[in-house]
């Protein structure tokens, strides 16, 4: 393994390259060999490596600092061959520190995977030094003969290492227990605990630090010979973690998303959450924090993994509008990628950022990986089982099982798969009811919102019993936190998704009762994911008219101006049937025309169209409205004139709609003139809209 140049090149400038005085670069020998010789182990099987390159420097230590106390200080002059000898001994030094850091920085399990390699690098490095100890003119130096005894014994040692050994067993024990797990082998828990324990892992929190590293290194491709091994350690860490620390007790941990461990406005306890992503940072798809935001031709932005699985599996039209597009490139939007990585920055968030620039993705290995594989199907059956086994038990034991499906249905749609196969939403519906425990009744609906990313498990979801009635009863229960009502909420969003299910679900009076009541009286963030689950129910025509009974059109005419998501289900239900009870709202329409001019780019062609169809479905009782609003000639200006495509359109269709409403207004005025004085012009007629021309 060679150190990275990246690594010694942020080294500060050495005194070998800037021609600083002999005094400088004795000491700065010293204080590197004091660091080295305090250099712990990054883990337990390179302990001997480092124990041995800690005693080197130990001797080295000793051999400066009586240089130091006998040369006469900073203005010491050495002959130019012990002085260009020492500045060489400097740079080996500086490689050694870069070594260790570098290896400190790496995960044990991939330091295990490279051990030869960082072995024969120290063991390169120790030769280098050998050498030049050698070299190095002692009488020059004017050394005690113990000093000088240092020194030999140093080189000595330093050849010695040539023979050290490496942890080839340990290592070779890792690779035969991925091969085993490849061919369906279920790991013996002594075999396992005897690994983690010559690794250095020995509690949950350690299991999980080296999982998260092991990820981030195989995101970055720090080392690609090993990464088909490191993703099938990462599946084995995480069957380890399960059935070696499942008894101990959770720690919080940060999702990276809404539909991923979302945090909303808690009351008791929010202060040791993490606030909840804003919506625009979220993919419409997978309800995820997007790490990789792109713009599709209709001007919506979706997460790159998400909007081009929807294209893969057949699909032409925008997920979020609806509308064919008309083409399916994709264009990346750095400017909101930017403030995502900010924002997960600001609230310590961890993000898993995929790079646009064309650095491919671990993905795809990972679906090849059969090991890693097997290890995710291991971990979920035996959660599944250990969940079905403690549903007898406590509410503690319980908790901390499902708190780890959680975790593992965040990690992607195959374990999900094989959580749902295993049958884990028929066990963690009931646990939805858990008026005792809220934390497990939280870790239970969100576990539950995770799996229903995945299309099989909403069906699953679907026909567990009473699943759609718990998630009600989460929603209405005054002792359930926001956070579990929002998330409740997410869910019937999620299945919603699907068709079928939409209609099933807008059929249910419950569903959509607590759906608009949490649109109503939410905090923020459940509201935004109300509301979303609004416009999901009401792209159903047969659902409109209940969502309109249970209040719809008035919780979302409330709520624009604070939530984007609003207008668009105004305009979803005006063009279903609810364009009358919108109208019927007192400030409906004003607030629709006062979004098209100050909301999102979304928003304000969402209202622009909500506008619109009401204009078709109601007439001149709707064009009446918008006209008397004050500015909409300019809103309907600004939005041709800065809108989205789409925005242009919906805001030339209402300034056509709105001047051939003056225009009737113009000839009723007219001919009622006439009737009433036939000598009379028409003077008094409404001015035309010239705006919309």
């Amino acid at each position: 393994m060679a150190t990275s140049s990246a690594t010694i090149d942020a080294w500060p400038s050495s005194p070998y390259s800037s021609s600083a005085p002999d005094g400088e670069v004795l000491r700065s020998l010293h204080r590197l060999a004091r660091d080295l010789s305090a250099a712990e182990a990054p883990a337990p099987f390179l302990r001997a490596v480092f124990a041995s390159v800690s005693r080197r420097a130990r001797l080295l230590a000793a051999v400066f600092d009586d240089l130091l106390l006998s040369s006469g200080g900073p203005l010491l002059l050495l002959q130019r061959s012990a002085s260009l000898c020492l500045r060489e001994v400097l740079l080996v030094l500086q490689r050694f520190k870069a070594l260790v850091a570098d290896c400190a920085a790496r995960s044990r399990t991939r330091l295990l995977l490279q051990s030869d390699e960082v072995a024969a690098r120290a063991r390169e490095l120790q030769h280098d030094l050998a050498t030049l100890l050698d070299l190095l003119p002692v009488a020059d130096l004017g050394l005690a003969d113990d000093v000088a005894d240092l020194l030999a014994l140093a080189s000595r040692q330093c050849r010695r290492a040539a023979g050290a050994a490496e942890p080839a067993e340990l290592k070779a024990g890792v690779l035969a227990l991925i091969h085993e797990v490849e061919r369906e082998i279920v790991p013996e828990r002594e075999t396992l605990e005897g690994i983690l324990e010559e690794v250095g892992i020995n509690d949950p929190a350690s299991c999980s630090d080296e999982i998260e590293t092991l990820e981030r290194e195989i995101g970055d491709r720090a080392a690609e010979r090993w990464t088909p091994a490191m993703i099938a350690l990462v599946g084995l860490l995480r069957y380890a973690k399960c059935v070696l620390f499942s008894a101990a007790t959770p720690r919080h941990v940060v999702g990276s998303s809404k539909a991923l461990d979302l945090d909303g406005d808690d009351g008791e306890g929010a202060e040791e959450e993490p606030p909840s992503p804003p919506l625009d940072f979220r993919c419409p798809v997978s309800l995820e924090l997007m790490s990789d935001p792109v713009v599709a031709s209709s001007g919506q932005t979706y997460d790159r993994d998400s909007i081009t699985r929807w294209f893969g599996s057949g699909k032409s039209t925008c997920p979020k509008t609806g509308q064919v597009l008309t083409n399916l490139e994709l264009v990346p939007n750095k400017a909101l990628k930017n403030l995502i990585a900010r924002w997960c920055r600001e609230n310590g968030v961890a993000v898993e950022a995929a790079e646009a620039s064309g650095k491919a993705e671990p993905a795809p290995v990972v679906a090849a990986n059969k090991a890693a594989l097997e290890a995710a199907r291991m971990t979920a059956s035996f959660l599944v089982k250990k969940l079905s086994a403690s549903s007898f038990s406590s509410h503690e034991s319980t908790r901390r099982v499902v708190h780890e499906i959680r975790l593992l249905a965040k990690s992607g749609s195959d374990n999900r798969a094989f959580i749902g196969e295993a049958g884990a939403a028929g066990l963690l519906v009931p646990l939805l009811r858990s008026e005792e425990d809220a934390a497990l009744q939280l870790e239970a609906v969100t576990a539950l919102l995770n799996l229903s990313i995945l299309d099989a498990n909403k069906k699953r979801i679907m026909h567990a019993e009473g699943a759609v009635d718990a998630l009600c009863d989460v929603m209405t229960r005054p002792g359930a936190s926001w956070r579990a009502k929002e998330n409740a909420a997410a869910t019937v969003l999620s299945l919603a998704a699907v068709h079928a299910y939409r209609r099933r679900l807008g059929r249910n009076a419950r569903v959509v009762e607590s759906v608009v009541e949490l649109a109503r009286a939410g905090p923020p963030s459940t509201k935004k994911d109300a509301l979303a689950a609004l416009l999901s129910l009401s792209g159903e025509r047969e659902n409109v008219g209940r969502l309109v009974d249970a209040g719809a059109a008035e919780v979302a005419a409330a709520a624009v101006g604070e939530s984007e998501a609003a207008a668009a289900v105004l305009a979803s239900l005006a063009k279903r049937g609810g364009a009358e009870a919108i109208v019927a709202l007192d400030g409906a329409v004003a607030r629709l025309v006062a979004e098209m001019r100050r909301g999102t780019e979304w928003s304000r062609e969402c209202a622009a169209a909500a506008l619109v169809l009401l204009c078709r479905r109601q007439g001149a009782k709707a064009a009446a409205q918008v006209m008397a609003v004050s500015g909409v000639e300019w809103a309907i200006w600004e939005l041709l004139g800065n809108g989205t495509e789409r925005g242009r359109r919906k805001a030339a269709s209402l300034g056509r709609a709105c001047r051939r409403w003056a225009a009737a207004a113009n000839a009723a005025n007219a001919e009622q003139s006439t009737t009433e004085c036939p000598t009379t012009t028409t003077s008094g007629s409404a001015p035309a809209l010239t705006t919309a021309s």
